[in-house]
């Protein structure tokens, strides 16, 4: 019995081994456009237009408000380990720019370069004037309402004639 239970004891232990390996494994993710680069060189400045794009590229990933409505076309590649954040592996960013007639006048790539680490500053927004504590906004109040000189009413303000003497 004991070399039965020496094994289910081994297969219990590398039960337990895998599952904790597999937790550290690297995920791997893709977000975005799937780029087909036969596709996107097919497309020429001064030769298509929004609808041969549209047909070639599918729907872009954004269109532009502003100017001619520039189409983008992105896509990421990204990776984390576990429980941690993910980070951006590889990305391209796609623009094409069009004239007023509808026609491709440009078209730009962009990659990794464009991202952006955001860090935030601290879980509190700095802001201007004097640092106060927990007790000091819990107890800073505490006399000063109607004092004079504090803003309340009652001591030493006007009679209400707008600071003229009446007759």
């Amino acid at each position: 019995m004991s070399v039965f239970s020496a094994r289910t004891g081994l297969a219990a232990a590398l039960a337990v081994v895998t599952l904790a390996s597999a937790g550290c494994t690297q995920l791997r993710s893709h977000q975005g456009y799937v780029v087909d680069t036969d596709l996107v060189n097919s497309v020429q400045p001064g030769v298509d237009n929004r609808q041969s794009v549209l047909q070639t590229l599918g729907k872009p990933t954004l269109a532009g408000q502003f100017d001619q409505g520039d189409w983008y076309y992105l896509a990421r590649d990204s990776r984390n380990l576990a429980f941690r954040n993910p980070r951006p592996n590889a990305q391209i960013t796609l623009q094409i720019s069009f004239d007023q007639q509808g026609t491709v006048t440009a078209i730009r790539r962009g990659g990794l370069d464009q991202v952006a680490a955001v860090k935030p500053y601290s879980k509190t927004t700095p802001t201007l004037g004097r640092e106060r504590g927990f007790f000091q906004d819990l107890f800073g109040n505490i006399g000063t309402v109607g004092a004079a000189g504090a803003g309340g009413g009652g001591a030493g303000g006007n009679t209400g004639g707008g600071g003229r003497d009446r007759p």
